[in-house]
């Protein structure tokens, strides 16, 4: 039986992975140099007020979005997700702190302040403290961080989400909002109008930024290119309510069905319109691509 591997854990939910997670993670790997330690983040699958509260909280990521966000932005590829369910809700916070120290290797704890765990959030960040103290595991609380006088949360970054505000959601991540998932076969559309579209839809759970048409960069497997991209429902064409995220690849031509695209939300252009039909809806969106270009020359291009 092999040895079990030391671990400095981050502990939390880290929805959007901000900069206040960041900071947490970043403690992590300073910790783990210190001691010789592997960093590592413990999280779960789904929010837990979602079961506590039975509140709906629409994130900012997906489960593998989130994971992706922790390995690209913070630099740590040990991700332990939970499967957060009644049965963990109800699991006495000691008992969750023994499994994580025990059972995951974990020498030292990293969390926020305003870290809770276990039935009824008993197990509170200074309580944890505490208990690591008396079971010799490090730990470190990290304080809120602020930018502007404004904490870092992900309630507070969901709004600007909702608002369409990326500019100012991406200072608070410390990196662009973005949404990603493999292309599919959309309604072809664009391609009739000589503007060629890659489609995916908002998944489920996920935040609906505000309807409208962004100045994006989306990554493909060759690397960031310049588009625009148009959150919202099409009502040009439908009118069944299903949102989805249709992105123009400017200076692009190629197929990219089944493949895996990450489109970096950068800059709110428009709200949505229906339009009297496709000729009115080709014009705007060449008034679209001229913004977004007017946009990237003025921000020094697509790449970050």
């Amino acid at each position: 039986m092999g040895e079990t591997v030391r671990r400095v854990v981050a502990m939390g939910f880290f929805d959007g992975v901000h900069l206040g997670h960041q900071a947490l993670m970043t403690r992590a790997r300073e910790q783990a140099v210190r001691l010789g330690a592997r960093p590592a983040v413990v999280t779960f699958d789904a929010h837990p007020d979602e079961l506590v509260y039975g509140v709906e909280v629409p994130l900012l990521s997906t489960v593998r979005g989130r994971e992706e966000l922790i390995r690209r932005v913070a630099g740590i590829d040990d991700i332990i997700t939970l499967h957060f369910d009644r049965q963990f809700m109800q699991t006495p916070w000691e008992t969750f702190i023994r499994s994580v120290t025990e059972d995951m290797g974990a020498v030292h704890l990293v969390m926020g302040h305003d870290f809770c765990c276990g039935w009824r959030g008993e197990g509170r960040a200074r309580r944890i403290a505490d208990w690591c103290q008396a079971h010799g595991v490090g730990w470190d609380i990290v304080s809120p961080v602020l930018l502007d006088g404004v904490v870092v949360s992900s309630t507070y970054i969901r709004k600007l989400v909702s608002a369409g505000d990326m500019e100012e959601a991406a200072r608070f991540l410390g990196h662009p909002y973005s949404v990603s998932d493999t292309v599919v076969h959309g309604y072809e559309r664009g391609r009739r109008m000589g503007i060629p579209t890659i489609n995916f839809p908002i998944p489920s759970g996920v935040i609906v930024p505000r309807y409208g048409v962004y100045a994006t960069r989306a990554w493909l497997p060759d690397g960031p290119c310049p588009a625009i991209t148009n959150v919202g429902v099409r009502p040009t064409f439908r009118q069944d309510g299903h949102v989805t995220v249709e992105t123009n690849l400017l200076d692009f031509d190629g197929q990219l069905y089944g493949a895996q695209v990450r489109v970096d939300l950068l800059a709110f252009l428009r709200d949505e319109e229906r339009f009297s039909g496709q000729e009115a809806l080709a014009e705007q969106i060449g008034r679209d691509i001229a913004a977004a270009r007017r946009y990237f020359d003025r921000t020094g291009g697509v790449r970050p």
